[in-house]
């Protein structure tokens, strides 16, 4: 197997947070290094999404790094990101004259693909 086809993945399933608010901050990180998405995620306003982000992206370079422990994390690059929609959690709220409104509680799956990549 070729260095350069190297893929490295790390998911974050059954999140509790809505797949809309998790791609804000995964468009903000996709095509970059690891180093520099790690300190755009540290600084970003979204705290939530961040941290969620963040945890997946550290998993998949600890999985690089247990796969291939020659691996440079310097040269690692996210090729892909991408956020899915997992199952909804159903709840329901009082509404006028005895009815019930229906509360949907999103969660996601993150998932994040890293290649190794000279600079």
């Amino acid at each position: 197997m070729n260095e350069d086809s190297s893929k490295y993945k790390a998911a974050g399933k059954y999140v509790r947070i809505s797949p809309q608010k998790c791609r804000l901050v995964t468009d903000l990180i996709k095509e970059r290094f690891v180093g520099e998405a790690l300190t755009i995620l540290q600084y970003s306003r979204k705290k939530k999404p961040s941290k969620i982000v963040e945890k997946v992206l550290r998993s998949a370079v600890a999985n690089a790094q247990q796969k291939d422990p020659n691996v440079d994390v310097d040269n690692l690059f996210i090729a892909e990101t991408f956020v899915n929609e997992g199952p909804m959690w159903k709840r329901f709220r009082a509404a006028p004259q005895g009815r019930a409104a229906r509360i949907l509680k999103r969660t996601s799956h993150v998932h994040i693909i890293l290649e190794e990549k000279g600079r």
